[in-house]
């Protein structure tokens, strides 16, 4: 029996979340397996992976083939390295502190990278939000400075339409002597 460490799909539509499994390589994607080693969500940034390196290595002992997605996630997580310097122990050309302690250097090497990117990615999402804050403190000071304007205007065509009714003639001005003959010769017009 071929055995494959392999990822097994879980989650929604759009938002898959992945299991890590030793399957046999003759069963479906997400059919039977033989053990879960770990999970592998990649809708987070950076991408989360739980994984249990020692059973991880015990599988690629035992003869296990990653796919090329489990080998790449195994890759980055360490168990490649543990297993290559598990082969040195074997051969004797290394003992079993000092192949552990060169694993541990690498593994702190490894965090202080995944912890730099999170910072950058934090920062970055801080400098974003300050930008678009201030973007919007500008928006709003252009739109306030076009209210008072527009404020502004309407005062001064309130004020130059006062002057206009100041200014023209008012009913009483106006001569009526004119229009009252006209209603006079109606009225005549009508009694004949």
């Amino acid at each position: 029996m071929s055995v494959k460490i392999r990822l097994q799909r879980h989650g929604k539509k759009g938002k898959p979340f992945y299991w890590i499994v030793a399957a046999d390589a003759r069963s479906k994607r997400d059919g039977k397996f033989l053990e879960k080693l770990g999970t592998y969500n990649p809708n987070t940034n950076p991408a989360t992976i739980d994984l249990n390196v020692d059973g991880t290595v015990q599988w690629l002992h035992n003869g296990a083939q990653p796919t090329d997605t489990a080998r790449a996630i195994l890759s980055y997580k360490g168990v490649l390295m543990k297993h290559h310097l598990d082969g040195g122990v074997r051969k004797g050309a290394l003992t079993a502190e000092q192949a552990e302690a060169k694993f541990n250097q690498w593994l702190d090497a490894k965090s202080g990278k995944v912890d730099s990117k999170k910072d950058g990615l934090s920062k970055a999402k801080d400098e974003a939000k300050a930008k678009a804050l201030k973007a919007e403190k500008e928006a709003n000071e252009k739109r306030a400075a076009k209210a008072v304007e527009e404020v502004a205007e309407e005062t001064s065509e309130e004020v130059v339409a006062e002057v206009a009714i100041e200014e023209a003639p008012t009913v009483e001005e106006t001569p009526v002597a004119e229009e009252a003959p006209v209603a006079e010769e109606n009225n005549e017009e009508k009694e004949a």
